[in-house]
């Protein structure tokens, strides 16, 4: 496939320090984890710290961890550049301004075992590493990453999967962790192939950030072996338009080419991407790739991410000003996940302007007004089939107590 002929993407321009390594190497997804940033000596090699970075070293709070792929990535533009911003730390994660919370989204209430969250009645989350290859420093799940407590294994692997098992309503299972392809390729098929041995589950997710900040990962092998346990859905999580490299659009396309539906999960950051321009950016060089913009998610408000959080009103304010002018294959869904394990809600523009009985009055997202006209209720009629359906919907809704 011909990248440059709509966009140029670019290849990586590795920092000065890795200019030796070898290419062999440099492609490899294993070296870039043994050789991945931890410390501030490791970040000085790359970056000329600040004094506010060089201080959030000394937090020792939240796991530090970047590949040399994704801190090359990182352009001149100093402490303002948008991809050094979400790998480098910073003192700013000391200030609790807004609103912190140690598990935001109540995943631990929610837990059915130490690994395993049934917060939807129809899908599960298993979070089977909690290692990733890069530690956001807006991260929902700090409680959880980086802890080295690996891959879910032993009588939490069984548990999980037995409660997987027997919960007959449970449709899908979404992989996560930590970065479910930081596992070898032999664990990511154990698990994988466990799932599908359980007859109602019908979808799986995988959650990555992998594309984006080590593509290498997406190698031959590694969907050779997934996709013959097809559907498999990729969940990735691009913020930027400068992540969709020559490299990371590679990886997309053989994701996609091989039978992965892809779908990208961004997440609204200050002083990173809130802004329509940079939204769309991001949304049209990834729709190009054949990958679906899905969510465009309120940054949760975990302990350390008040500074990187944006108010809701400015994220209305980016919506609003993408509908219309952007496909709407390539608009993401606006989605705050709510404090205290709320769960997920759409927030979309308010066209509505007055509400009746028999009519709704809308003006549209360049202004033009209109009215919809209601069928009366007396004229609804339930299709005639329905019952063929309704087991299903009630056995998918009874999943889950609440």
């Amino acid at each position: 496939m011909n990248f440059s002929m709509k966009f140029n993407f670019k290849k990586v321009t590795r920092a000065s320090c890795y200019a030796e390594v070898p290419e062999y190497n440099w492609e490899d997804w294993k070296w870039q984890m043994s050789y991945a940033l931890k410390t501030e000596e490791d970040y000085s090699s790359v970056f000329d710290l600040s004094e506010d970075e060089s201080k959030g070293f000394g937090i020792k709070k939240f796991q530090v961890q970047t590949t040399p792929y994704y801190a090359s990535l990182a352009s001149n533009l100093g402490v303002h550049d948008p991809i050094r911003k979400m790998q480098v730390p910073s003192i700013e994660e000391t200030f609790s301004r807004f609103q912190e919370q140690f598990d935001p989204l109540a995943e631990e209430k929610n837990s059915i075992t130490p690994r395993l969250v049934h917060r939807y009645s129809d899908r599960a989350l298993f979070l089977v590493t909690d290692i990733c290859g890069i530690y956001c420093r807006y991260c929902t799940r700090k409680r959880f990453t980086g802890k080295s407590q690996a891959f879910v294994g032993g009588e939490d692997y069984a548990q999980s999967i037995s409660y997987l098992r027997s919960s007959t309503g449970i449709r899908e299972v979404i992989l996560s962790g930590g970065d479910p392809l930081t596992l070898s390729d032999g664990r990511i098929e154990k698990v994988v192939s466990d799932l599908r041995e359980i007859e109602h589950i019908e979808i799986i997710r995988i959650g990555t950030r992998m594309p984006a900040i080590n593509p290498f990962r997406i190698t031959n092998e590694l969907v050779e072996r997934l996709k013959k346990f097809h559907p498999i859905y990729m969940m990735t999580h691009f913020n930027h338009p400068s992540e969709v490299t020559l490299e990371s659009s590679q990886a997309l396309t053989k994701l996609v080419d091989n039978g992965f539906p892809v779908f990208n999960q961004m997440v609204l950051l200050n002083g990173i991407n809130n802004h329509a321009a940079i939204v769309q950016a991001l949304s049209r060089r990834l729709l190009y790739l054949r990958v679906k913009p899905y969510y465009m998610l309120q940054c949760d408000p975990s302990e350390g991410s008040d500074h990187l959080r944006t108010s809701i009103e400015s994220s209305e304010k980016i919506q609003r000003e993408l509908w219309g002018h952007l496909s709407g294959l390539a608009m993401p869904n606006l989605i705050v996940d709510l404090p205290d394990g709320g769960g997920k809600v759409g927030v979309v523009p308010k066209f509505e302007t007055e509400n009746q009985i028999s009519a709704r009055q809308y003006r549209g997202w360049d202004g033009v007004e209109t009215s919809y006209i209601n069928p009366s209720k007396e004229s609804q009629i339930t299709p005639i089939d329905v019952e063929d359906y309704v087991d299903e919907w009630e056995s998918l809704k009874g999943a889950k107590s609440y």
